[in-house]
């Protein structure tokens, strides 16, 4: 949700029969009566009946590049391109299934080379799996902003700034990203909102030639759903949105939400390290293990983690933050984080910093993608943002005290956003909202897991409440997202709908895995 906070599914983090009720829904297919390449308007028909040069790019994958027009206002302006990949269904092909893993900002061309992984073996026998870099991100036109070195240090500014000198240095910080977004994207910045990568994504639905949108987004990626569903709903036959973010939640109130996810996401990892021999907390209760993570990142923001990489950054508080954070998107990942823990309360903060760079998509060199940046703009232009340093002031240190390792840290994120060089979507309003209701579109099921840190499951119950059509289904387990990552409930519920659109009862709760 901010530029080093994100609400991604990170690829690189990753690793029972069907519980109630379940009714089936009508084929959207034949009943919205439309070939699949015919477009919404006359003008953007040349868009739709393209044919994409679909060529071997290496383990069996296809890669193709699709035009859509910069704006949509003027499909007959300038271009860009869109880079697809795709894995062809290995049995009986049903259609394609289109995925998106969140951000906004991550490569769906990389996640998608996961996906003998990612999904079922029923799922991709009878879908091509078919990924993206969204406008913006990666391979598809992206924004680019800073240097490596520049984004090292706007990375690695104080997330909790309390002394004049070291909010000055944030407002500088966030002031520098955005004039270096202006200065190097600046016609792109206007384009790359989540509306037109939506629209996007239903010229990629044409190109491949299915009449009803067959899709699975993951954090971000349920907005990008949710949003696809209110424009074309229609289009639709099958929507998975698995830890959904709330669109109708202003943008300040989400960042405290988010933080708040965190902090629930880190009490559930104390507690679960208490139970082990290997913890490295001298306290043996989870408050006292919360205050010793509090007391760590204190440290680093007075005296810098040492750092034995030997590329000279100094791991301070921000980087310790994102070195905690990473490991608790998964909760597989809490081994790794219990000994990081271990060596940074005895002063080295190294793998630490290995984690933060995972979070980040800095390589090994010191390259960045260009995920930083690209979320920064596509948040920037996605939703208003309140304007002010006295305003942020304010607003981390009410973020602060209900998630005190975290909010200040989430608040801080967005304020390059104060500066940003484009007008938002939306009202004027720093506070607009806009709930999605999708009127029309078959059931949507919307995935929420309990103890999510970067998207909490009440962004799933409110958005599954807002569809018209949404049916929740919940998780009682930790880590960001549900599907595929242990439980046998959600993975079967899900293939159920994808394939044969049969969808849970409203609510169903699956058990933690064991």
């Amino acid at each position: 949700m901010t530029n080093r906070i994100m609400a991604a599914c990170t690829a690189a983090l990753l690793t029972a029969p069907l519980m109630g009720a379940c009714s089936t829904s009508e084929e959207p297919a034949a009943r919205a009566g439309n070939d699949a390449r015919t477009a919404p308007t006359p003008a953007l028909q040349p868009f739709y009946s393209q044919t994409p040069d679909w060529a071997d790019c290496g383990e069996g994958f296809e890669c193709a590049k699709v035009k859509v027009p910069l704006d949509y206002a003027k499909p007959s302006g300038e271009q860009i391109e869109i880079s697809a990949i795709r894995l062809p269904a290995t049995g009986k092909r049903m259609g394609s299934l289109l995925i998106n893993p969140g951000g906004p900002g991550a490569s769906g061309i990389q996640y998608t080379r996961a996906a003998p992984f990612l999904f079922t073996d029923d799922l991709r026998a009878r879908f091509d799996i078919v990924g993206f870099d969204p406008r913006g991100v990666g391979e598809s036109a992206p924004v680019r902003c800073m240097s490596s070195k520049e984004l090292d240090a706007y990375v690695g500014l104080d997330g909790s700034p309390d002394t004049p000198t070291e909010i000055a240095a944030q407002e500088k910080g966030s002031k520098a990203f955005a004039a270096a977004c202006e200065a190097k994207s600046g016609n792109l910045l206007p384009y790359v909102g989540t509306a037109n990568a939506a629209r996007d994504m239903d010229v990629l639905r044409g190109v491949v030639g299915d009449s009803g949108l067959t899709y699975l987004g993951k954090s971000y990626g349920t907005y990008l759903g949710a949003l696809y569903a209110d424009l074309f709903p229609k289009r639709v036959r099958a929507l998975v949105l698995d830890g959904a973010v709330d669109p109708a939640v202003s943008s300040f109130s989400a960042n405290k939400v988010q933080a708040e996810g965190f902090e629930v996401a880190l009490k559930a990892f104390t507690e679960d390290c208490l139970r082990v021999s290997a913890c490295p907390f001298t306290s043996r209760t989870v408050d006292g293990a919360m205050a010793e993570v509090a007391d760590l990142l204190q440290k680093a923001d007075a005296h810098p983690l040492r750092n034995d990489l030997g590329d000279g950054r100094v791991i301070n508080e921000a980087w310790t933050v994102l070195g905690i954070v990473t490991p608790l998107y998964d909760h597989q990942q809490w081994p790794r984080l219990r000994t990081a823990l271990g060596q940074a309360f005895k002063g080295n903060g190294t793998d630490l910093l290995r984690m933060a760079d995972v979070l980040v998509d800095r390589q090994a060199g010191g390259a960045y993608s260009n995920q930083t940046e690209s979320n920064m703009a596509i948040n920037c232009v996605d939703h208003p943002y309140p304007k002010g340093t006295a305003t942020y002031e304010k607003a981390a240190a009410d973020a602060a005290k209900a998630a005190p390792h975290f909010g200040s840290f989430v608040m801080w994120g967005s304020f390059p956003c104060s500066f940003w060089p484009v007008k938002a979507a939306g009202d004027d309003a720093a506070d607009s909202v806009k709930p999605l209701k999708a009127e029309g579109a078959p059931p949507i099921l919307v995935v929420g897991t309990t103890r999510d840190p970067a998207t909490p499951y009440e962004w799933a119950k409110g958005l599954a409440s807002e569809l018209s059509s949404g049916v929740l289904l919940g998780y009682d387990g930790d880590g960001h997202t549900a599907y595929r990552t242990g439980s046998a409930c959600v993975d079967s519920a899900v293939d159920d709908y994808l394939i044969s659109l049969r969808v849970p009862k409203k609510g169903m709760l699956c058990p933690e895995a064991g």
